[in-house]
């Protein structure tokens, strides 16, 4: 006996009620849920090369297929943290005995601004040494509180850290061997057309390593090519710098230039004009070219979407998800655009009705 139009209105209020329910408990580890999906859908391709080699070892091939990932992605990233660690704290201990005193490099800096530069200083009340040693100070108190509570939450969130890392690789392993099988499940429940199911899930697969490869192939360019430079140029700390430099490129168009462009007008501010011009030169021909060059190459050629959308749809995405926002952020918009063009293709008749050419 089929069931009932009541029995059928209740059973999608249940389902609707356990799935909200479901996807509440996921969200406390939504991080690890996403970069473990994320890590999936990169590592795929290898994945089926290596079951294709051991078809009758699923959890071998899930395993292998793990192992590099680990060797490939987390490995490198655990050494530069440990690196960026040792240099911030070294920077730290000569701020803290006076050896790097950014007061009198920004005093340095005001000194040799020209007249009207100085005057615009002026009605900020920033041209007189006490009254910057006081903004400074007052700066240096909110940082140093800022510091201090991130510290201090690092310190309590090092278990859950722990925890969610393992639970990263524990569902990696799993959507490794599983994913193909679970991707089908869930595409089957999906009540759209399978032309459609077929071309969205294309486009979110193919967004996701377009975005997470290219960017992060332009951030350690540019990270690395920055703290070459900055090494070069005996900067203190290029390996703080650098890292510095590969996030702010999550960033489209301005990224590592907010930290290599002041640094270039210290350097022209206190007389070290080489190194300025040096600095600059390399900073627009070569940090610059990477992001001019490989972005478009490696991120919007592959998602088919313009520069401004995957700049605006990054920054969204990251001031409302965080850092995983510059993944989430494209795949949205890729998402949204996909779907508008099944609704309203983009490619209309060549002669509509009425028109005579």
């Amino acid at each position: 006996m089929p069931p009932s139009p009541f029995q059928n209105r209740v059973f999608l209020i249940l389902l609707t009620l356990v799935t909200v329910a479901f996807g509440a408990i996921l969200w406390q580890f939504h991080g690890a849920v996403f970069w473990g999906l994320v890590l999936a859908i990169l590592f795929a391709p290898l994945h089926r090369r290596l079951l294709h080699r051991m078809p009758r070892s699923p959890n071998r091939a899930a395993l292998a297929t793990l192992a590099l990932c680990m060797l490939i992605v987390i490995l490198p990233m655990t050494l530069i943290m440990l690196s960026l660690a040792q240099e911030a704290t070294g920077i730290y201990d000569r701020m803290k005995s006076g050896e790097l005193n950014f007061g009198q490099y920004l005093q340095q800096i005001i000194a040799a601004l020209p007249a009207w530069a100085a005057s615009l200083l002026d009605r900020f009340h920033l041209t007189t040494l006490d009254e910057l040693q006081q903004k400074l100070s007052s700066v240096a108190v909110q940082a140093s509180q800022f510091v201090a509570t991130k510290a201090l939450n690092i310190g309590q969130n090092t278990l859950e850290f722990v925890v969610s890392f393992g639970i990263m690789l524990y569902l990696l392993f799993f959507l490794l061997r599983d994913g193909a099988a679970l991707a089908t499940r869930i595409g089957n429940a999906i009540p759209l057309a399978q032309e459609h199911k077929h071309q969205l899930s294309s486009k979110f697969t193919t967004v996701i390593r377009a975005t997470v490869k290219g960017n992060i192939v332009v951030a350690a360019s540019q990270g690395a090519l920055g703290g070459l430079i900055f090494w070069i140029l005996g900067i203190q700390g290029p390996v703080l710098w650098g890292v510095a430099m590969a996030f702010l490129s999550l960033l489209p168009a301005v990224g590592a230039g907010l930290v290599w462009g002041p640094v270039a007008l210290y350097f022209l501010a206190t007389g070290a004009v080489w190194q300025s011009v040096v600095l600059t030169l390399y900073g627009v021909g070569v940090i610059g070219l990477v992001d001019n060059v490989l972005r478009p190459i490696l991120v919007g050629k592959d998602t088919k979407m313009p520069d401004y959308v995957v700049l605006i749809s990054t920054l969204g995405g990251m001031a409302m998800f965080g850092l995983t926002g510059f993944v989430i952020g494209p795949a949205i918009a890729a998402l949204f655009i996909a779907s508008w063009d099944l609704f309203a293709p983009p490619h209309p008749p060549a002669n509509p009705p009425g028109m005579k050419l």
